[in-house]
């Protein structure tokens, strides 16, 4: 009886997960290659967002990929007058659903090739996977962002870290 449709597996799946109790930004705050994210989201005031139930599937840029931005462009993300072009950027990365790794290219596979990922900023990333098995992401100006580490599993989400930041187009 137990076995009936609905709730049984959603309740026992995210059990399963490791670091349930933990959201995607707490996730995030405790990894040493996010600090420059982590500030960023601060500043764009998604803080409250990312913390939220979600779900989300976030293709984080690491510290290293925020540094290939140029340094003025950078700078000017983090005024207070770049606040609204920081959001879009960063919104551009998040997908408003769960998608684990075995998800996104089972996804792909069924796709033909290739997923549209509609974006929480309202832009595509385009997914795909390569000859070595790795997950890539073209962004709205052909930029491709590779998946370095996947399925960081969160209460409110999953993390997928990537070695490029997106440019939103």
């Amino acid at each position: 009886e137990a076995d009936a449709e609905g709730s049984p597996p959603p309740a026992t799946a995210p059990a399963a997960t490791p670091a349930t109790t933990e959201t995607l930004l707490a996730a995030a705050e405790r990894d040493p290659d996010f600090t420059t994210l982590v500030s960023a989201i601060q500043t764009a005031g998604l803080a409250e967002t990312l913390n939220g139930p979600g779900p989300f599937t976030v293709f984080a840029p690491t510290n290293a990929a925020f540094e290939e931005i140029p340094a003025e462009e950078r700078d000017a993300l983090t005024q207070p007058e770049g606040q609204a072009a920081l959001r879009r950027l960063l919104t551009y990365h998040v997908i408003p659903a769960r998608l684990d790794a075995a998800s996104l290219v089972q996804r792909i596979q069924t796709g033909g090739g290739s997923l549209a990922l509609t974006t929480m900023q309202g832009g595509v990333l385009t997914a795909r996977v390569d000859a070595n098995g790795s997950i890539l992401l073209t962004d709205a100006a052909g930029g491709v962002l590779r998946v370095i580490e996947a399925d960081v599993a969160t209460s409110n989400g999953v993390i997928h870290a990537v070695d490029t930041v997106a440019a939103p187009g």
